[in-house]
């Protein structure tokens, strides 16, 4: 089988939804604005007419399919679309779908990514008897100890019990995660792999979500989401943010010889209880490395998102990871969650850091609503 390369790693800078600069741009313009960029970069190496298919990853449209609206409008009318919905791992799948083409000798040559603007997404509405009432789509049935529209309970604090996490940790590494991310901001880290975007409230160039004013004081001053449940020490600190961004890589296959950036050695999803969702990506970290035949101890870099500091304080627990190997440059609790496109930000990302520090193998890794779990094992040199 050839190998799937990446020969394009780009995102937009990731907004905080609502009040952010990108609350007045929808996904579709943010979905075309990346694809096109990738289009672009494509241009100096390969015909239009090369790429086979756009996949992007969505979670809150419910409708319609992004990826072919940005398809044509990057001018790739002859290039279909899909739209991949695998909750927080939507924009992973879509990625992981494209390799898989591209290895089965389907395609040669995919644009796939993830978008997400929770600043514009509609709100669905379901009858009720005679009503009409608020609705939002779930990804399992709904239990008491797995509640399905509250992931600081199904995510966050599940995953704190069961791996003995306290509410001191979290902090410290939601702060840790808010200084990563800024010296990469301050240090220019993540220059190569933003595309700029114009929106009605000027350039938007950088990531807007970190905040340098965070200490474990001001952490440790916020009140517990579910302050009637014993213990609970999940706050707005030491959780992710509602946010907006698209990001997309280009997949190639080997034998087109386009300078690559990285190479797709594996990837895993898994299921499991939807209760310990939190805990999916201890499966899906140990399932990519063996599909790879590689071991932790292999992995240079690790990114898993930190839906709930809990749940990835959880990971590196249990599987007894180095923390310095994860999440270098902020996650989740500084950069934002936009939910579809994060799988494929964290994958942008890795990419870049990986070169910048001479190659190496990393895994991005995740949980999805609904008790699912995903990671993507990549290298950078050394093949």
């Amino acid at each position: 089988m050839p190998e799937a390369v990446i020969v394009s790693a780009l995102r937009t800078p990731i907004g905080t939804a609502m009040k952010g600069t990108l609350r007045d741009t929808d996904a579709y313009q943010l979905a075309d604005h990346v694809v096109g960029a990738t289009v672009a970069e494509l241009d100096e190496h390969v015909d239009r007419a090369d790429i086979d298919d756009v996949i992007l990853g969505e979670g809150l449209y419910g409708g319609g399919v992004v990826a072919r609206h940005a398809a044509i409008t990057a001018g790739l009318t002859s290039v279909p679309g899909a739209a991949v919905n695998r909750h927080c791992a939507a924009g992973q799948a879509a990625v992981q779908s494209a390799a898989a083409s591209i290895r089965a000798g389907m395609d040669r040559l995919v644009i796939a990514g993830g978008v997400n603007s929770a600043s514009t997404s509609p709100r669905f509405k379901r009858r009720a008897g005679e009503d009409m009432v608020d609705w939002f789509p779930p990804t399992h049935p709904d239990r008491p100890d797995a509640p399905n529209m509250d992931m600081s309970i199904t995510v966050g604090w599940n995953a704190a019990v069961k791996a003995g996490v306290t509410r001191e940790e979290m902090d410290a590494w939601a702060l840790r995660s808010h200084r990563n991310a800024i010296a990469a901001i301050d240090e220019g880290r993540f220059k190569q792999e933003i595309v700029a975007i114009d929106t009605p409230h000027g350039l938007f160039d950088t990531d807007e979500h970190p905040r340098r004013d965070t200490s474990m004081e001001r952490l440790a001053g916020l009140k517990p989401l579910h302050p009637e449940i014993e213990g609970f020490s999940i706050t707005a600190g030491n959780a992710c943010g509602a946010n907006d961004a698209a990001a997309a890589l280009a997949i190639a296959s080997e034998d087109l010889g386009l300078p690559a950036l990285g190479v797709i050695r594996s990837w895993a999803s898994v299921g499991i209880d939807p209760a310990e969702t939190g805990l999916a990506p201890v499966a899906a970290i140990e399932k990519a490395l063996g599909r790879a035949g590689l071991s932790l101890a292999d992995v240079d870099l690790f990114e898993i998102n930190e839906a709930f500091a809990a749940m990835c304080v959880a990971t590196i627990k249990l599987l007894d990871i180095d923390p310095e190997r994860v999440n270098v440059s902020g996650s989740g609790c500084s950069l934002g969650h936009p939910v579809a496109a994060t799988g494929a930000r964290m994958l942008v990302t890795l990419t870049h850091e990986l070169r910048r520090r001479g190659g190496g193998i990393a895994v991005a890794a995740m949980c999805a609503g609904g008790g699912m779990g995903s990671a993507t094992v990549i290298e950078v040199g050394g093949y």
